[in-house]
């Protein structure tokens, strides 16, 4: 009984550490998701984009991932400086990705996959973020 007794001790010493892990909300909470829909330039550079580069470079969240969405995938094929911003983000780290259904009804999928961003359907991944615990904003 006490070898027993021992080596249950020694598995959750061992283990119990990594199991508890795996249900830890906080294992989730390092991941930013920003869901980026208006087509407000200002709206973009002070508030939006601002807070996201922010939030990679200055370390507040691990995993930080745009998604362009809606009006503001017509105003990133239009803007330059918005395109900048976008690209140096991109360099530092932040995922981008835009909605194709978004894209084709602006008819800007070309502008953006020239970008170089992950464009694709975003029902099921921003389903997905939201199910995983990640922090989901909307600008």
């Amino acid at each position: 009984m006490k070898s027993i007794l021992i080596l249950l001790t020694i598995i959750v010493l061992t283990f119990g550490n990594s199991i508890a892990q795996t249900d830890d909300p906080q294992a989730t909470s390092d991941k930013l998701v920003i869901v980026w829909t208006s087509d407000d330039p200002y709206v973009a550079e002070r508030v939006a984009l601002m807070y996201t580069h922010a939030a990679k470079t200055a370390g507040w969240f691990s995993e930080v991932t745009l998604i362009i969405w809606g009006p503001s995938a017509k105003l990133t094929a239009e803007n330059l400086k918005i395109q900048e911003k976008l690209k140096a983000m991109q360099t530092d780290g932040v995922v981008i990705e835009a909605c194709i259904v978004c894209a084709n009804a602006y008819g800007v999928t070309d502008d953006l996959k020239k970008l170089d961003f992950d464009i694709k359907g975003m029902g099921i991944p921003l389903s997905d973020y939201l199910k995983s615990g990640a922090k989901v904003l909307t600008f």
